[in-house]
């Protein structure tokens, strides 16, 4: 008999990272494994959202629950009440979330009140930060969980400190969750698109791009978006790059590009607007984004899964944050923590401009992370 499995996805990154489950549940546990895909709608935009199911070829969500955006506590609400009432008709063994948003929450709260096991993928992840919502939301949902798949040394160190056990035994259970080192299924996706992506692909000409000469942007998290002066910061820093010969690229989220008029300084607002070298372009698809990973000389985020994919294929990273789950990159020279802080990113931009050796060591398994969360899930008991 086939184990059902719940999975929730609501922002644009978890639709990604479900592709990697979703393509092996398919293709290699189509016998052993029912998934029902819950998509919150946490993220709603098409081009934050809808477009990835058709472009990763995911199976289409058998719910939406259209929540939109809202204040967490709303959000959150709404969804814990969406997510009970399937669980109630479903009746699954299992379910599943990833990483570490509202979504995450809401899927494990609501799970693990009616008795049904969690499955958190991107276990064991800390920033150390309780200001970032996101370490509210992981740690909660790590605590509720029955199986932990986390996709890195440091994880599983983190899940330690905090008293799991990674040596307990079966039958596992909220009181005796069972924790895994699996890998990445990001790693599992990029390597799994990187060729198609080279051929479907279509931003470079769009944008008249050439490889290797332009540097990757992406800036979404609320602590930067919404500081006026720690978004200005950045954006000084971004231009000063941008008028010293690389052209700097910038896939501005949607609620970034509000906040722009109200968030940046009058000068630098006029100077963004003015610099050609500053080329801010609509949200892309995956293909595109992996495309530009690809193909950029180093990328600039305060995205956790952005700092990963650039490490993928081998670039630096300027982290526009004070932390990052992602220790490793950082401990070993491939990212730098910049924050806001305009002359930190500056320094380190203008480094990797110059080029730096260094390595790019498996830190992220081989690529074949899902099948092992794939086949785990079928033992559980």
């Amino acid at each position: 008999m086939k184990k059902k499995v719940v999975t929730i996805i609501g922002a644009r990154p978890q639709i990604i990272k479900s592709s990697a489950i979703n393509r092996a549940v398919r293709e290699k546990f189509a016998d052993q494994l029912e998934e029902i895909i819950v998509h919150t709608g946490q993220h709603y935009d098409e081009n934050m959202s809808d477009v990835f199911f058709g472009e990763m070829n995911i199976a289409a969500p058998n719910y939406n629950l259209a929540i939109g955006s809202g204040s967490h506590g709303v959000q959150t609400a709404e969804m814990l009440k969406g997510i009970e009432e399937i669980l109630i008709k479903e009746a699954p063994d299992a379910l599943l979330v990833y990483g570490d948003t509202n979504s995450t929450l809401a899927g494990a709260t609501a799970a693990s009140k009616m008795g049904i096991p969690v499955i958190h993928v991107e276990a064991g992840l800390r920033s150390y930060n309780k200001a970032m919502p996101e370490e509210i939301n992981r740690v909660v949902c790590d605590h509720l969980s029955t199986l932990l798949f986390s996709p890195t040394d440091s994880g599983v160190e983190n899940l330690v400190k905090e008293g799991f056990d990674v040596e307990a035994s079966a039958p596992y259970n909220a009181d005796n969750p069972k924790v895994f080192k699996c890998g990445d299924v990001m790693y599992d996706n990029s390597m799994y698109f990187a060729e198609l992506a080279k051929e479907k692909a279509t931003v470079l000409k769009e944008h008249n791009l050439v490889p290797g000469t332009f540097v990757l942007c992406t800036i979404h998290r609320p602590s930067n978006t919404d500081s006026p002066e720690r978004l200005t910061a950045i954006f000084e820093a971004l231009l000063e790059v941008a008028h010293h010969g690389k052209e700097v690229v910038l896939p501005l989220h949607p609620r970034t590009k509000k906040m722009l008029a109200t968030s940046l300084r009058p000068d630098v607002l006029k100077e963004v607007e003015n610099t050609a070298t500053l080329k801010i372009i609509d949200p892309v698809s995956f293909f595109n984004i992996t495309a530009l990973e690809q193909n950029c000389l180093f990328v600039i985020t305060d995205s956790g899964g952005l700092q990963k994919e650039a490490f993928f294929f081998n670039k630096p990273c300027v982290v526009l944050r004070k932390e990052t789950e992602w220790v490793e990159i950082v401990e070993n020279g491939n990212a730098v923590l910049a924050d806001a802080d305009r002359e930190k990113i500056k320094e380190a931009a203008f480094r990797f401009i110059k080029g730096v050796d260094m390595d790019f060591p498996s830190f992220y398994g081989d690529g074949h992370a899902a099948e092992f969360i794939c086949k785990e899930i079928i033992a559980l008991n």
